[in-house]
């Protein structure tokens, strides 16, 4: 039997999964991780993006985060923004998570001066992720009307 480490997964909402694991795939801010047992000590911030998670019995589970943090130590434990099911995201939901992204964007631009470009990257950093979500988990990417 594959080693094991214990996952939790919570959004301000409700706690999504609470478990032993095998690895779970992260969206990272500074890019994709897989977090498995005996990892070294690690936290980091994560982007928009699809989470997956392989269970101790061998099941895959799929979640979309829109961002927050993961800290891997003896266990995993994911503080999402936000955090959806993969299987409770349709493409009505996914739109909308978009549309969103979309609005911080355009918040963004409209309240920043011209010498400070960086909420502005940051806003079409989280809009692009939002966007490429859609292709990740098998629907229509929404474009984003800028």
């Amino acid at each position: 039997m594959a080693e094991t480490m214990q996952f939790d997964l919570v959004s301000p909402e409700r706690r999504l999964m609470q478990e032993e694991v095998v690895s779970v795939q992260l969206p990272g801010a500074d890019g994709d991780l897989t977090a498995m047992p005996n990892h070294a000590p690690l936290i980091t911030t994560l982007r928009p993006g699809v989470m997956v998670v392989e269970t101790a019995n061998g099941q895959t589970r799929k979640f979309v985060v829109t961002g927050g943090f993961a800290e891997l130590g003896e266990g995993l434990s994911v503080l999402a923004e936000r955090a959806l099911p993969g299987e409770d995201v349709d493409q009505e939901t996914y739109e909308q998570l978009v549309a969103e992204a979309e609005e911080r964007y355009r918040k963004a631009k409209e309240s920043t001066f011209e010498n400070e470009p960086g909420p502005v990257d940051d806003a079409a950093k989280l809009l692009a992720d939002m966007v490429a979500v859609g292709g990740h988990i098998g629907l229509s990417e929404k474009q984003p009307n800028l």
